[in-house]
């Protein structure tokens, strides 16, 4: 029987993940990869996977040590990498990362680079990235992940090897899900709704009481919204803001054990370490925004889908009480409305608005809708 690897965790991604293994079985493997696929595809998956196979000894067993840090984000040569800029890379920013991919490894052999939202990349601060993307240092590997080849501009395109991903179905997703841990299928679905559809983060979810408990309040809040006061929406968008942080405690406790095994193993400066925290932290926490937006986009198509009579296709099974009330008296039209809503509160996030005020104004339009669903 051929052993477990990472590259098993790659699911539903066949040729993509045969390949991967097949570059690191035959010492092939590139200095940058561009991944392509719809979220929830595993293209994040694929690349830790990938890094565990490059430091692990065993080729990525998934068990030992080092690839159970890569894979928990905490391994000092793997560097997760956002945007910073309001609509994509600065050139600043993509000059701190050029300058860090000449610093050697801590510890592993290379350093793999996994640079999200490929697509974001402007004039200025690609063409800062191309002669490095081009030539890295040969301990360097980049693994730039975007939903759409045509998104990402040719000159960044062009000097990588494109390895696509497919979408897949919701139904595998969440047998997949169930596969891996024990979940009941309506748990399975509302995880995987709340989670965007993306299969890692939805295990994560199910396995965080904190972000379960963010879904609940959204919930909680959407089904409650048509009798709110103003006072009462405001309050509602304070307690939907404090509860997506309150999953950020368990990421601190990680990053506490962390840079005390840091200190321990190679001592030093930590600020490196301090630093990519913080970014990760900030992540965590607009992550958490995108799945409250998620929950209540689900919430409404939810109601939508009811009121067409198609009870199969509902997402969130545990509030369908509340859900049947609004799908008995709105309509098509009116359910739209509240969607757009949702879809304007991420695009304004995207554009730096504070949290807080966008997810106000989403309550606050929705609740509209709810009071007048024709």
């Amino acid at each position: 029987m051929t052993p477990r690897t990472v590259f098993d965790d790659v699911i539903g991604q066949p040729k993509a993940g045969e390949f991967l293994r097949s570059v690191v079985a035959s010492d092939q493997v590139s200095h940058a990869y561009l991944f392509v696929g719809p979220p929830g595809a595993g293209k994040k998956t694929a690349a830790r996977a990938l890094a565990c196979a490059i430091f692990c000894k065993d080729g990525g067993c998934g068990t030992c040590p080092t690839c159970a840090r890569v894979r928990r984000g905490t391994h000092p040569d793997v560097h997760v990498i956002a945007p910073e800029g309001a609509s994509g890379y600065l050139a600043e920013q993509v000059r701190d990362i050029i300058r860090d991919t000449w610093l050697a490894p801590v510890e592993g052999p290379k350093k793999v680079y996994i640079v999200e939202s490929a697509d974001v990349f402007n004039d200025s601060s690609a063409n800062a990235f191309l002669k490095t993307l081009e030539e890295p240092p040969d301990d360097v590997v980049i693994i730039l992940l975007s939903h759409r080849l045509d998104a990402v501009l040719p000159t960044i395109a062009s000097r990588c090897q494109v390895v696509r991903f497919r979408r897949i179905p919701p139904a595998a997703a969440s047998a997949l899900l169930r596969e891996q841990t024990g979940a009941e299928a309506e748990e399975a679905t509302s995880a995987l709704a709340a989670s965007g559809g993306v299969i890692a983060r939805a295990r994560e979810f199910l396995a965080s009481p904190g972000r379960r408990a963010a879904r609940a309040t959204i919930l909680r809040t959407l089904k409650d919204l048509p009798t709110m006061d103003e006072l009462d929406v405001l309050d509602a968008a304070k307690a939907l803001l404090t509860a997506v942080k309150a999953p950020l405690e368990e990421v601190k406790a990680i990053h506490a054990a962390e840079l005390e095994e840091r200190t321990q193993l190679v001592g030093g400066s930590l600020k490196p370490l301090q630093e990519r925290q913080k970014r990760e932290l900030t992540a965590r926490e607009r992550e958490g925004v995108a799945e409250v937006l998620n929950v209540a986009e689900s919430w409404l198509r939810d109601c939508l889908v009811l009121s067409q009579g198609l009870t199969d296709l509902v997402l969130n099974a545990d509030a369908i009480d509340a859900m049947e009330e609004v799908a008995a008296v709105i309509t098509p039209g009116a359910a739209a409305r509240a969607l757009e809503a949702v879809t304007v509160t991420r695009r304004r996030i995207s554009y730096n608005v504070s949290p807080q005020l966008a997810i106000e104004a989403m309550l606050f339009d929705v609740r509209e809708v709810l009071r007048c669903p024709r």
